[in-house]
């Protein structure tokens, strides 16, 4: 979820189901001109007491992002009056509904310029979280506390926010105040590209969930999943989330793909719009009403369908760039192991090719299956046609192998797909970051310190 600011350059009015599916078009890239982004949301909690941080007071979030600001030259940002968020040189930082900070990496031609963006972004974290004794957690899901305990940042979308999702499911609260992920944007040249993209990456995200699982534990136990998150986001807002069951239709093709993903957006309903720098809650009014009715006197913008496409939340979501969503948060090396596995395997044209071929078969019923599966299990779980610790191992090494070609061609001939070792060396043990969690736990002897130690990142 990232931070809502007005744009003018989206103030058109919407008159035309037309302009919806322009949106889409509008965002189209040559290849030589794509380009990688990367959000990585962390946990915060005071070392000492192992408690959450809040929002207000001498350790609280808003002080420390002031200091940030303050040591590092960042520009504020404001909702309501109340800071929340940081922003420099394409980048943004920001609070998530229950105090996670989130990093919108800016979007980079290269992995090493994203390797260097997070190490100096964590270095800068550190030194100012140390002097407000805050530790920054590289795991999907708040380890100790659980819902109650869990602070609330004082954002206007999320209020809104908790307000409908406390209505429509049953997790989607903790989804907001308990978990943590990290997220690849990615470029698109054409629909025909949008189409098979979005297709591979569906149904290779519970390959992601499985390898990147990390939130083992949960209000201070085993959860009984691997990803714990992955399981929470099935059962949150069933309208909004999920696999998007029309893409895995014989009907999906390149000629349809805006069109499809538009229909499907234009009936979920709607959380907000903005005016005047102010949420105001949609009520459940959908998109497709919304352009026929209008909202509280208001009439729909661009701007609009804008902020409602950043409310959606499948496992991979379209907006300006297309976003895979389905990894745990995770230590640094892995991080960068996402956007890397990504590039590889959708930005080469052999590479995706192949990972066509290779899950073609896979239904939407096998996908949403799989994810289930990967939730609790990681990396022993089945994938329709073999266990999914072999199917992850050959779809990171199309990827390697995109990279090492995407290198070959690039200025600077050098080879991106060292950023995939972390990941092959887990996959390979037939490990995720939450087995080993576990297999650590007893040697800890109930010590949270050790914990905190491990994850942090």
């Amino acid at each position: 979820m990232t931070l809502t600011r007005e744009d003018p350059a989206l103030a058109e009015p919407l008159r035309e189901r037309t302009q919806l599916v322009e949106y889409f078009r509008g965002a189209e890239k040559p290849r030589h001109a794509w380009r990688v982004g990367t959000e990585y949301e962390k946990i915060g909690i005071l070392a000492d007491s192992l408690e959450p941080v809040h929002y207000a007071g001498e350790r609280g979030i808003s002080a420390l992002l002031e200091a940030l600001r303050v040591d590092h030259g960042f520009e504020p940002l404001y909702d309501t009056e109340r800071l929340v968020g940081l922003e420099r040189a394409g980048a943004t930082l920001s609070l998530e509904p229950g105090g996670q900070l989130e990093l919108s990496g800016a979007p980079f031609s290269t992995l090493h310029e994203t390797w260097r963006e997070l190490q100096e972004h964590l270095a800068q974290l550190e030194k100012t979280s140390r002097r407000f004794g805050i530790a920054w957690l590289a795991l999907g899901l708040q380890p100790f506390v659980d819902l109650a305990q869990a602070p609330r940042m004082p954002r206007e979308r999320y209020s809104i926010m908790r307000q409908h999702l406390g209505r429509r499911d049953t997790l989607g609260l903790q989804m907001m105040h308990l978990t943590a992920g990290v997220q690849a944007n990615l470029d698109y040249g054409s629909q025909a590209d949008l189409a098979r993209k979005l297709r591979v990456a569906l149904a290779a995200s519970p390959v992601t969930t499985a390898a990147f699982a990390n939130s083992a534990l949960a209000a201070g136990a085993p959860s009984g999943f691997e990803s714990r998150r992955a399981h929470i986001w099935r059962h949150t807002d069933p309208d909004r989330c999920g696999f998007l069951p029309f893409v895995f239709d014989a009907s999906w093709c390149a000629e349809n793909a805006y069109e499809r993903y538009t229909e499907w957006a234009l009936g979920v309903p709607m959380l907000f719009i903005m005016r005047a720098g102010h949420h105001v809650a949609a009520a459940g009014l959908t998109f497709r009403e919304f352009m026929r009715t209008g909202l509280a006197g208001h009439s729909p913008t661009l701007a609009d369908w804008n902020l409602h496409l950043t409310t959606l939340f499948p496992e991979v979501r379209v907006k300006r760039v297309l976003e895979v969503r389905s990894a745990d948060a995770v230590p640094a090396d892995l991080s960068v192991a996402l956007p890397a596995f990504w590039k590889g395997l959708l930005y080469d044209e052999a590479a995706l090719g192949e990972a066509e071929r290779r899950m073609a078969r896979w239904s939407h019923a096998d996908v949403d299956r799989l994810q289930r599966d990967a939730a609790r299990s990681g990396l022993e779980a089945q994938a329709p046609d073999a266990p999914v610790a072999a199917v992850a191992r050959e779809l990171v090494e199309l990827a390697r192998g995109g990279l090492r070609r995407i290198g070959a061609r690039s200025a600077s001939g050098r080879d991106e797909s060292v950023y995939l070792e972390p990941l092959l060396e887990r996959i390979e043990r037939g490990a995720s970051p939450a087995r080993d969690l576990l297999e650590r736990l007893e040697s800890w002897g109930g010590r949270r310190e050790a914990l905190v130690e491990y994850a942090k990142y």
